[in-house]
């Protein structure tokens, strides 16, 4: 949770603007899908939804978020695009493996890309599961790919 302040003396401790957007965009992504019949309409459809969301992103995460699907696609193609709170996501057995947050989605200082405990990339007892992202690079390409390869085996 976070706090804001609203004046001086009082604060507010609750959902920020940005959270309440995210669940609001999550209700609509499960009411959305669940109207849609068939599994290859619904493919379809919540990969348009995902190629949309990236393209409404400021220049810098679109390029990055165009990028990143492309090498999750080309990586583990058996994973399903999917928006997942306004991000988009790539389910495996329909839950979330990783996601791109752009970094206007919650005012941040930089895109990130991240795993669900579901990828269980686990190496030792502490690992890393998001990456802030500032550029994508070939050699961010590779990493990114191996490791969606590995969290999708």
């Amino acid at each position: 949770m976070a706090t804001r302040t609203t004046s001086a003396t009082t604060s507010y401790e609750g959902f920020t603007e940005e959270e309440r957007d995210a669940m609001k965009q999550r209700a609509r992504e499960l009411k959305a899908s669940s109207r849609r019949t068939s599994r290859a309409e619904k493919a379809a459809a919540e990969e348009a939804d995902v190629l949309a969301k990236i393209a409404e992103m400021r220049d810098e995460d679109r390029v990055m978020a165009e990028r990143v699907h492309a090498v999750v696609r080309a990586s583990a193609p058996h994973l399903a695009p999917r928006l997942w709170y306004g991000m988009p996501a790539y389910a495996l057995d329909g839950k979330v493996l990783c996601f791109f947050q752009s970094a206007q989605k919650f005012g941040a200082r930089y895109a990130t890309f991240g795993f669900n405990d579901r990828a269980a990339l686990d190496d030792d007892s502490m690992w890393p599961v998001s990456y802030a992202l500032t550029e994508v690079t070939e050699a961010v390409e590779a990493a990114i790919g191996e490791m969606v390869t590995r969290a999708a085996a």
